[in-house]
């Protein structure tokens, strides 16, 4: 399987590309910087360098071309304003499936935020209510796509804690932290399993094993009624 992934060099997207090519897969990431190339390779995947913020659709979906499922894990990041949480956590994420649609690469996953499906409240800090607004947006755009098989995946709050290999995962879960290897980890098994399509969850630290917690999502999101 190859897979591209939005925000190459960021830390959900390291271990992931870790995970992947530490099982043969083919990976690649899309970085800003040539800088960042190496951590990329020593990952085990291949950096390209490709700024989502200024690229043309035809200019990303030739990185696509060949790809068996897209991940989108970019984000502006500590530090940036109000109009890049717009750039680059909407738009570049809007961008992004409109170039796994014109490569015809069907699987996408998207990882946004807990909160993003509603509006923020008035005291919040104008730079964070943006950057839910922005997730939000492109949340809402990617349902709307019928060429895409997509999921979205709304972590807690992220640590750098070691992963546990255990998770909660549902469409609602409650507030709490997850740590960014289990993340990762929730990633790869969701891109295994096609049951797991057309589906937003939610994803806390918890007391089910990745594997087990996807199965059951798939095995319920596929449950004929009676």
């Amino acid at each position: 399987m190859r897979t591209v992934i939005a925000g190459g060099h960021g830390q959900i997207a390291l271990r992931l590309e870790r995970l992947l090519a530490g099982r043969g897969d083919e990976v690649a990431g899309l970085i800003r910087r040539p800088e960042q190339a190496d951590d990329l390779r020593e990952a085990g995947a291949e950096p390209v360098v490709c700024d989502l913020e200024s690229a043309s659709v035809e200019e990303v979906a030739r990185h696509l071309q060949g790809a068996d499922a897209a991940v989108f894990a970019a984000g502006a990041g500590p530090g940036s304003g109000v109009d890049r949480k717009d750039t680059v956590d909407r738009a570049a994420a809007v961008l992004f499936a409109d170039a796994a649609e014109r490569a015809d690469v069907r699987r996408f996953v998207l990882v946004s935020s807990m909160g993003a499906d509603a509006e923020p409240p008035p005291d919040m800090d104008p730079v964070f209510a943006a950057y839910l607004r922005a997730k939000g947006a492109a949340e809402e755009d990617l349902r709307g796509r019928v060429n895409l098989d997509w999921t979205i995946l709304r972590p807690g709050r992220l640590t750098d804690e070691p992963g546990t290999g255990k998770v909660e995962l549902a469409a609602r879960t409650g507030r709490a932290d997850v740590s960014r290897d289990d993340v990762a980890a929730v990633l790869l098994a969701l891109l295994d399993d096609p049951r797991t399509v057309r589906v937003t969850l939610e994803l806390i630290g918890g007391p089910t094993p990745v594997d087990q917690a996807v199965a059951a999502l798939a095995a319920e999101a596929t449950e004929v009624p009676d």
